[in-house]
């Protein structure tokens, strides 16, 4: 009979019990959790704060009864494994309600504990009214907090996809919410023009932005009552609520004790079968480190989907269904922010640039499709990016993307699906149709003509020189590009039209910039 013993529950662990079961019905599986909750949806917290998801049971996808009777796992919860044994095999697990310790063989071990809230040493950090959002105790609390103060307003710390989502969230309950982020943009992940328009919609609807301003501490409010928040500038946030979401850090503590080897980016080493450096242990979840898979390079990538994925290959080899492999992850995420939606797959630009990729050379020479995002406030944004990313895993390029059939009545979309324009864009490129170039700061002194006149006042464009068109969105600077191509001018389109080139420069707080055109007209 084979010991399998499971640390942590959650997505990664719990899906690679039941995983067990489904393959096996002669292991013997046990799982240590040392929260009260064994599997929920820590995606849908900030929801239940706000509302959204009114019941608590609704987080919960499965509890200690179900795995017990569904799948015969012996689940122990509150129990904390706090070292591993490895040349015995054997764990020592501590009971967090009577500190007794026990130990337990293994065959297999599954190390899946996650990643912890960061919460930085800074002054005030331990001060009522500061909460990290990981957990259904910490969705209480908050929500105790709320109620008993009768909370106002809430200054939300980091504008990541947990950030974007609290902040929503407490603007559901009628809360002032600003967000203090470090970064000069919301959603790290993505490229700074890419979320331009996302700042001007929170502002729009009446979310606070502080942006590239760092938080130096905290302090007790006026009188006792509430809080204010410091940043780096000087500036000071008064709220009666502060939720600190800065990110999350891979658990390794467990792993590091044992003396199993980590990757370069701090989380537990595993192999394509998820092994670590003991044959006997396997990792899972949000503490591995996993391969980007566009990039090739080390990654950590918190999400459900991957940890799903990685906790079922791991149940796999240990029942004997080797060419189970983890393939990588894509990155694929969407967050839904006061009705307007990011979603992205792949590689961002910053990231091709910090791995060294020389993206433009391959987009040119193959089309391969090495990311791709999206932001916009009609429906469909982020089915676009699905569509995007299975194309990925599938190996294809943006002429797969051209040649794409996908579903169209009035309702849903267009003929020319967004992500068929797209490919037809990327693939003009490839093939030399079209030459592109990206923004190169301001234009004054921009020739204006407008696109239906064009070739009548062709003696009017300058001959001999570098030709830089844009128009609005880049649609009517593409057609302007292939007359003055076809009339023997070097010319090039700016990609993505004046419209991207202002949430660039608001994006990177340029300066100057050309005035904006005629409503039909290309600029020169």
């Amino acid at each position: 009979m084979q010991r399998v013993l499971i640390v942590g529950g959650v997505a990664g662990g719990a899906s690679c019990a039941a995983r067990l079961r489904r393959l096996s019905e002669a292991a013997q599986i046990m799982m240590f959790e040392r929260g009260n909750y064994v599997s929920f949806a820590n995606c849908g917290l900030p929801y239940h704060v706000g509302g959204v998801i009114p019941e608590e049971s609704s987080l919960l996808v499965a509890n200690v009864a179900k795995f017990n009777n569904w799948f015969n796992v012996d689940v122990k919860i509150n129990t904390e494994v706090v070292a591993i044994d490895r040349a015995a095999r054997k764990v020592t697990a501590r009971d967090g309600g009577t500190g007794q310790e026990a130990q337990y063989e293994y065959d297999a071990l599954v190390l899946a504990p996650g990643a912890a809230a960061i919460r930085p040493t800074l002054p005030g950090i331990d001060l009522p009214g500061i909460f990290a959002m990981k957990t259904i105790p910490d969705v209480r609390q908050v929500k105790q907090w709320i109620a008993q103060t009768s909370a106002k307003s809430a200054v939300v710390v980091g504008g990541g996809f947990i950030g974007l989502e609290m902040a929503e969230n407490l603007m559901h309950l009628g809360l002032d919410t600003s967000v203090v982020e470090m970064l000069p943009q919301v959603m790290p992940p993505f490229d700074a023009e890419m979320v331009e328009p996302l700042h001007a919609h929170m502002r729009a609807k009446g979310c606070k932005l502080h942006l590239g301003d760092g938080v130096a501490g905290f302090e007790q409010g006026a009188g006792g009552k509430g809080l204010v928040v410091k940043t780096q500038s000087g500036a000071a946030h008064p709220a009666d609520l502060v939720m600190l979401v800065i990110g999350v850090r891979p658990e390794v503590g467990l792993a590091k004790s044992a003396g199993l080897e980590l990757g370069p980016r701090g989380g537990i080493k595993v192999d394509d079968h998820m092994r670590t450096s003991d044959p006997h242990i396997y990792a899972v979840g949000d503490a591995v480190e996993v391969k980007d898979w566009v990039t090739g390079q080390p990654a950590l990538i918190p999400l459900a989907g991957p940890a799903n994925r990685q906790g079922r290959i791991a149940a796999d080899v240990i029942m004997g269904k080797e060419p189970s492999k983890f393939r990588g992850t894509q990155g694929t995420a969407v967050v839904g922010v006061l009705g307007m939606t990011c979603a992205s797959t792949g590689a961002s630009e910053r990231t091709l640039k910090r791995a060294g990729l020389a993206y433009e050379k391959v987009y040119v020479h193959d089309g391969k499709i090495l990311g791709c995002q999206a932001t916009g406030v009609v429906a469909g944004v982020e089915k676009r990016v699905d569509v995007v990313a299975m194309c990925m895993q599938m190996g294809g390029t943006v002429f797969d993307l051209e040649e794409a059939e996908l579903c169209y009545a009035p309702q849903y979309g267009s003929a020319k699906d967004p992500v068929n324009i797209a490919g037809m864009a990327a693939a003009n490129i490839v093939r030399g149709d079209a030459l592109y170039t990206s923004w190169n700061g301001s234009v004054p002194g921009a020739l204006n003509l407008p696109l239906s006149s064009l070739r009548k006042r062709m003696g009017e464009v300058p001959a001999g020189r570098k030709l830089y068109v844009y128009c609005q969105v880049g649609l009517r600077g593409y057609y302007a590009t292939r007359q003055l191509l076809l009339a023997g001018h070097d010319a090039v389109n700016i990609s993505g039209g004046y419209k991207s080139y202002k949430d660039f420069k608001a994006s990177h707080q340029l300066q100057g910039g050309a005035a904006n055109g005629a409503a039909n007209g290309a600029k020169l």
